[in-house]
């Protein structure tokens, strides 16, 4: 069973930043791609970045510029660093890794913007 865990999330002041980390129980290579996603309550979950096996990253436009996926394979950790937060970036952010028949999710953690 693959276990995907979140941490990182908390509270910051408008302007400031956060670094997330998705630790993955097994090889992140072993994974097509691993992804950031958020989710406000009554909204759909929205795709913010997605890093692929080969390094490729692909961005939301919501987020281009202000928001970097990166990987450690030494730790099987996927990172989100996010700067220059915005209240409106205000949700719960879920780490996803997919394969070609799976797709698993973290559990989740929170991220609290002040203005």
């Amino acid at each position: 069973q693959v276990q995907l865990v979140e941490s990182g999330g908390g509270l910051v002041q408008a302007g400031g930043s956060l670094r997330l980390s998705c630790a993955a129980s097994r090889s992140i290579f072993r994974f097509n791609g691993m992804g950031w996603y958020r989710q406000v309550p009554g909204k759909q979950r929205e795709w913010l970045a997605t890093i692929t096996t080969d390094g490729s990253t692909n961005y939301a436009d919501s987020v281009k510029g202000r928001f970097t996926i990166s990987r450690d394979s030494a730790k099987n950790t996927v990172n989100l660093q996010m700067n220059s937060l915005k209240p409106e970036d205000t949700a719960v952010y879920y780490c996803r890794a997919h394969t070609n028949v799976n797709i698993h999710w973290g559990q989740g953690t929170q991220v609290t913007v002040s203005s």
